[in-house]
């Protein structure tokens, strides 16, 4: 159903003032460094060879990957993180992720293939249950998702998309898994090309990722940049990303809520733009957005579910927001890949919008799930270029877009180009 926006129903409606990270998370510090590994002369499987000096870390310091006789390279298979130990690559090298795919496979021979599960692959780097542990340094992580597979005619990539079209599901490695643990910590690093998503969290309490770069092409099939899942006290802070899918989707499935996230003073190229959703079934809540710029993202503020995996998202605040070249800058919906009626019903309620500008035309969708289920959202000085195309259904709202004699904020100045990465410096 299209409605007039003057037909939207108004409802007073108060930000949720403590949607936030709960720690106090300030820039991190690189740890001493326990021992520094340089490139081997040959281009084969380091992965031993790193695993065992992250094995004989001790707590609280970091193993240095260094450049050394003009070498800049090292290649790995799926790496094992420590408890309180930080793998940190240094300005100038890049950690290559192997194109074997026997070197990912889970036990049944599946990975590089398609299939119906999609889980025949580990990932690159997984730290699991482990406390104090993190990635950190001005070097570069590769995925080397759009190279051909060893013994295949495809890449990574291309195996994802031909799962599309057939409807089936890709067997690819995810660049880095954090799973169980508490305190990870990603500086500076850059990561590039993964074959699916860069970095997923699951029943983690306390991340950060501070000055993280995240570079892949649009056309990259399921490459999310950062998915924080059923966890809790997230700071992603002053971070650069561009990818073929979410820049940011906070999600919350099986495993329990996602809450506490501040997503602050960040940057978002192409990619599909500040997602809460799909999974909300277990729950999202105290999320704070601000000083986001989104720049080319196909859409901008997007919270999407539906009812076989929709559950309650509130106390959302998204502050301070400039946006350019959106297609859909605001885009609110319950009914996200429709398919056999379930019982897990989206509800929004709570929604929050300040000081947020598009500075050229889009689509402003907004969907609650019934009468019953209404989304429920407050506008102050929101504002999409033109006369905005609002649809809406089953949404109250209080404020009104593009309202008269609002002084605004000036994103003439907010957006920057995605910055030179230090590797070949």
């Amino acid at each position: 159903m299209k409605l007039p926006f003057s037909a939207l129903a108004l409802l007073a409606l108060c930000g949720a003032t403590q949607a936030q990270d709960s720690r106090s998370v300030t820039e991190p510090v690189m740890p001493p460094a326990c021992a520094v590994l340089t490139p081997a002369s040959t281009q084969a499987n380091d992965a031993a060879r790193i695993q065992a000096a992250l094995d004989q870390c001790a707590s609280g310091h970091a193993l240095h990957l260094a450049p050394a006789n003009g070498q800049r390279a090292f290649t790995t298979g799926p790496l094992m993180m420590r408890a309180g130990v930080t793998l940190a690559i240094d300005a100038g090298v890049t950690l290559y992720a192997s194109t074997d795919p026997t070197a990912y496979d889970r036990g049944a021979g599946t990975c590089g293939t398609i299939d119906a599960l999609g889980r025949g692959c580990r990932p690159l780097i997984t730290a699991d249950g482990v406390a104090g542990a993190g990635i950190m340094g001005d070097g570069e992580i590769d995925g080397q998702g759009g190279h051909l597979i060893d013994g295949k005619t495809e890449s990574w990539w291309q195996i994802a998309r031909r799962a599309q079209k057939e409807k089936g599901r890709q067997n690819v490695p995810r660049l880095i898994e954090v799973n169980g643990a508490r305190e990870f910590t990603m500086h500076r690093i850059t990561l590039r090309n993964s074959p699916n998503f860069h970095v997923t969290l699951n029943r983690v309490d306390g991340f950060t990722a501070w000055g993280v770069r995240i570079d892949t092409p649009h056309d990259a099939r399921n490459t999310d940049g950062i998915d924080p899942i059923s966890s809790r006290n997230v700071t992603i802070a002053h971070s650069f990303i561009r990818t073929g899918d979410d820049n940011v989707a906070v999600k919350a499935g099986n495993n329990g809520p996602t809450e506490n996230i501040s997503i602050l003073h960040n940057h978002f190229y192409s990619g599909h733009g500040m997602s809460i959703g799909s999974e909300t079934n277990g729950g999202v809540r105290n999320v704070l957005v601000d000083d986001l710029d989104m720049d080319g993202t196909t859409a901008g503020l997007r919270i999407k579910s539906n009812d076989t995996r929709g559950g309650e998202v509130r106390g959302i605040v998204y502050r301070n927001v400039c946006l350019r070249n959106v297609k859909a800058p605001i885009f609110i919906g319950t009914h996200y890949e429709p398919q056999p009626p379930g019982a897990l019903i989206p509800s929004y309620a709570g929604i929050t919008m300040e000081r947020v500008h598009s500075t050229t035309a889009g689509k402003v969708f907004l969907q609650g799930y019934d009468e019953q289920h209404p989304l429920l959202l407050a506008l102050r000085d929101v504002a999409v270029a033109g006369k905005p195309d609002v649809q809406a259904e089953f949404a109250r709202v209080s404020g009104q877009f593009n309202p008269p004699g609002q002084a605004g904020i000036d994103c003439g100045a907010r957006f920057a180009p995605f910055p030179t990465t230090l590797t070949n410096q």
